[in-house]
């Protein structure tokens, strides 16, 4: 994927970064693999089932149907690649397979994954673009996506545009894997993942140009902490344009250097190095 600068015709393009879709193949979804999206930010405006706003700045934007991903690559028949979609609920671009059986499924595409391509996922297979395998099968060194942390229950990291993790060591039952945050991490090497970088790796580069193009996707207006008033927020207050103190939350978390992870988490044990501090 690549990205294009409009010429400045209108304010709105002025500043435009978008994205050229020259890898989608196909405009329009599978309709057996589409379904809807109940309370989603969108259609709830950020309220619960009494009415209540819980999420702010969340509300309007397209409409959009959810497209039903494949993460736990379960299915050990042969499968061809017949389209590169669009995905308006991820960052990265979507593959439509064709098992030989006859059933459907959408999956992660990767990067350099072709139409009329042939995949496969199990153990024993291959480590090549778009095939599933336990990570325990995988090349030191290889780069993979859509990792599972629990075995059987579908990928649950490096699911983003762009994302690949590193494996770099094998040790008895698990492995170890550098993810996208530099964070080292044992892995049990009976997950799956798949093989490759994730597609729509210049999402990254990617500006949107104008205000209403936010709306858009959903995102409202939001007002800064240092512009409300005290009783409204910790950096609201004082006499002009004022510092507002410590950078926190609405909730009085502080945004910066605070720890907010759980002291006793149930996956630090698996944590060989913690990602590098910018």
């Amino acid at each position: 994927m690549a990205v294009r600068k409009l010429k400045p015709i209108t304010p709105g393009q002025r500043f435009r970064i978008a994205p050229t879709f020259e890898e989608i193949t196909k405009s329009t979804p599978e309709k057996s693999l589409i379904a809807k999206v109940k309370n989603s930010g969108q259609s709830s405006g950020g309220r619960n089932n009494s009415g209540r706003m819980t999420v702010r700045n969340v509300g309007g934007g397209h409409k959009k149907k959810y497209r039903v991903i494949d993460f736990k690559r379960d299915k050990t028949v042969p499968a061809t690649v017949k389209a590169i979609e669009y995905d308006p609920n991820r960052t990265a671009r979507i593959a439509l397979l064709f098992y030989k059986d006859g059933e459907k499924r959408y999956i992660i595409a990767p990067e350099k994954l072709k139409v009329g391509q042939d995949i496969l996922a199990g153990s024993g297979v291959a480590p090549e673009i778009g095939n599933a395998l336990p990570l325990g099968e995988i090349p030191l060194g290889t780069v993979v996506h859509n990792i599972e942390i629990k075995p059987g229950k579908g990928a649950a990291m490096v699911r983003a545009a762009g994302g690949y993790a590193q494996l770099v060591a094998k040790d008895g039952k698990y492995v170890t894997l550098k993810l996208p945050s530099g964070e080292m991490r044992l892995i049990l090497a009976v997950c799956m993942a798949t093989i490759g970088v994730i597609s729509n790796g210049d999402h990254m580069n990617v500006r949107l140009g104008k205000a209403g193009r936010n709306r858009w996707l959903g995102k409202r207006p939001r007002t800064r902490g240092v512009a409300m008033n005290p009783v409204d927020h910790p950096m609201g207050g004082g006499e002009g344009k004022s510092s507002g103190g410590h950078p926190r939350s609405r909730n009085g978390i502080p945004a910066k250097g605070y720890k907010t992870r759980a002291k006793k988490k149930y996956s630090d044990k698996h944590i060989v190095s913690r990602s590098k501090k910018k």
